[in-house]
Order: structure tokens, then sequence, then C-alpha cells
């Protein structure tokens, strides 16, 4: 960058944080330890004037943002500890997944593509019944609240707010027609019915939804939305880890992509295969 490009950038960065906290020169100046006249230089237009190191450090320090968002050399005006802390987040997960803070991650990337690996079926195209048998250890009172919220995922899909992939296992489906493995217990007719809405649903809602099937014995995932590309939700049980660091957002961005370019059923086949499937069982 050219002394003149960074001077101007340092000036309207300069003027943008004392604006913004409300700080006088006169009271940077004091923050600072130097004379009002060398704060008052920094802002005019005519000099081409850059402070020294430590006078750098020491206005970002006063103004609460980094030296390297100050100087030109980053986008991001939060400190290093507090950009860190904000691209990696903790989140405590419900048991079900369809909770009011995924429905909050999903309205905050409307009109984007999100990217979504469950953990078992996608919650939003799970039949009230399988939600009464996969929930059955809650509350009546909890269990109608993860109905209303699959619903209300489903509408918001539904409405056209977001362009929305699923990639799952193939083994996962294979498991729920036969009842085997985490489906064992569940009859054959909420299978079949449960079988029968995906596959509805997959047709219906084509393509703005778009369900694939990936061959778990040639690729893995685990459960993981991306919202985006700017936010990422890795699902490891009791809570969810958020990234919202752009190059770790994107890597699992492009590990989506992987699933879908080697899925074994692609979505425009995913409603007559999961119906051939209902129909055996």
């Amino acid at each position: 960058m050219a002394k003149r490009d960074r001077v101007d950038l340092f000036r309207n960065r300069l003027e943008g944080a004392t604006t913004t906290i409300g700080m006088s020169k006169s009271e940077l100046a004091r923050a600072t330890g130097v004379d009002r006249s060398t704060i008052g230089q920094l802002f005019k237009r005519d000099l081409t004037r850059l402070p020294n190191a430590q006078l750098a450090a020491d206005i970002a320090e006063a103004l609460g943002v980094s030296l390297d968002w100050l100087m030109g050399l980053s986008n991001r005006p939060e400190r290093p500890a507090a950009i860190l802390a904000s691209a990696i987040s903790v989140a405590q997960a419900e048991r079900a997944s369809s909770g009011t803070q995924i429905l909050d991650w999903h309205r905050e990337s409307a009109g984007s593509k999100i990217r979504h690996v469950p953990a078992t079926l996608p919650e939003m195209l799970k039949t009230e019944d399988f939600i009464e048998w996969e929930y059955n250890t809650l509350s009546p009172e909890a269990i109608e609240q993860v109905k209303s919220e699959a619903k209300g995922q489903l509408d918001w899909v539904t409405s056209g707010e977001a362009d929305y992939e699923i990639a799952i296992p193939m083994h996962e489906v294979t498991s729920l027609a036969q009842g085997s493995g985490y489906y064992e217990g569940l009859s054959a007719a909420q299978r079949t019915a449960q079988m029968r809405v995906i596959a509805q649903q997959a047709a219906a809602l084509y393509p703005r939804l778009r369900l694939f099937l990936f061959d778990a014995h040639a690729l893995y995932s685990a459960p993981v939305t991306v919202f985006s590309n700017d936010l990422a939700i890795l699902y490891v049980g009791q809570c969810y880890i958020a990234l919202r660091e752009r190059q770790r957002v994107m890597a699992l961005s492009k590990h989506f992509d992987w699933l879908v370019r080697l899925c074994a059923v692609d979505a425009k086949d995913v409603s007559s295969v999961l119906g051939a499937l209902a129909v055996a069982e």
C-alpha cells in the first residue's frame, strides 16, 4: 500500500474509532501521554504523517482496537483475544437438534446457502410419531416443543428463505427401513410412514431442498451445519461448537462439497430411492 493511501486509511479509522467511543483529541492526547498538537496533526488531511510505533500502539490501546486494524493490516477492529473469542464459541445443546438456537442460526443466514449433515434424520423431516418415539424420555411438554420447533424449521425452508442441502449416510436410511441399529424398536408402520414423508418432501421441495445420500464406507462426516460462508456449527452432543472465522468455515464448506461430489445417490434420485425402500419394507 502506498504511504498516502495508508495515511488516509489510518486517519479514517482513527476518526471513526474516536467518534464511535466519543473520545476527543484532548482526551486521546491525555490517554497516550503526548501533546494535543501531536494528536491533532494525525487528523490533518494535508499531512502525510503516521505515528511512531509506540504512539500507534498507545492510540490503539486507548481506543480499544487492534493495532493491525488501525494501521490497515487487518479488517477486524477487535483485539486478537476478542477475535479468537468470537471466532470460536460453545453453546449448550439440547437433546433435540431443532431448538430455538438452531432456528436463530437459520434466520441469521436467511437468503444464503445452508449445508447440513444431521446426527440421525433431518429434524424438520421427522414425523410426529417418530419424534414421540425418539424423544420418549422427555416430558410431554418437551416433546410438543420439539414438534413445534421442527415444524417451524420446515416452514422456514418451505418459505424459500434459503438454499438448503442435506447429506445423509446411506446406512442411516437403510437402517431406518430395516428397523436396525438406532431404529430398533420403531414399528414397521412408523418406519414406512417416516420414509414416505422424507421421500415426499424431497420431491416436493426440490431443488430448494436437496438431499444427498453418501456411502459411509468411503466417506465420513460428523454432524455439522454450514450457514453461508460466515458460520459453521459442529454438534458434539451436549454442546455446539460455533466457528465464525472464514477460513475454518470455508474448510467445512469444502468438506460438505466433497460429500456431495462423491455421494452415492444424487438429490434428484433420493425421493425414488427412499420411496422404493419404504415399499420394500
